[in-house]
């Protein structure tokens, strides 16, 4: 593998297409997310009508904290949160269309950038299961949780343990290992088109 060494933007580039997630629960207690005021009676689920920006800090240890636009301005500047903000838009734009025409739903994502000298690159995974809310368009109903082919299975399972997401995580059982291996050669294949080779 070939890498360049960059300087990070302490910024992970949320793009929210549907309403789900830490997004949902925001917009039950305050009617918007990251401070973008959203239409009224919107159900869990339901698609926005146009993808939003929402930013949240990089933190080093622990979740990351969602924040405003203007937040973001503050700590990166007003000429680099505009273009993060129009590159993360075009990139989840152009990808959730890609996915739709095979079958998936790409409800959010986050990129990750940094500086590699003068020029300004993505730094992490881009559009996976791990970086992503990839649900079947087939079994998409509004106003409940989706099946998803992400990580989504792992924190549902998470959920039904004692764990208090401080303490280091509970082993996962093999047969939480295998479904989600299945998810995600299952999106895997939808969106290539091809056989998983290492199954």
């Amino acid at each position: 593998m070939l890498a360049r060494k960059a300087q990070v933007v302490p910024i992970e580039c949320v793009v929210r297409g549907y309403l789900s997630g830490s997004g949902w629960k925001e917009y039950r207690q305050s009617g918007s997310v990251c401070g973008i005021k959203l239409p009224a009676g919107l159900r869990e689920s339901d698609q926005l009508p146009e993808p939003i920006f929402t930013p949240a800090t990089k933190e080093e240890s622990g979740h990351d904290i969602n924040i405003s636009f203007e937040k973001m301005v503050d700590i990166v500047g007003a000429n680099l949160a505009e273009e993060l903000r129009e590159r993360s838009l075009r990139i989840y734009k152009r990808g959730a269309d890609y996915a739709r025409q095979r079958g998936i739903i790409i409800a959010d994502t986050k990129f990750e950038f940094g500086r590699a000298g003068n020029e300004l690159i993505l730094i992490d995974e881009v559009l996976t299961p791990d970086s992503s809310r990839f649900w079947p368009a087939d079994d998409y109903r509004p106003g409940q949780s989706q099946p998803s082919f992400d990580k989504q299975f792992v924190r549902d399972w998470l959920e039904t343990t004692s764990w208090d997401k401080n303490s280091p995580p509970p082993a996962l059982p093999d047969d939480v290992v295998a479904r989600t291996r299945e998810k995600y050669i299952d999106a895997y294949e939808r969106l290539t088109g091809k056989p998983f080779a290492w199954k």
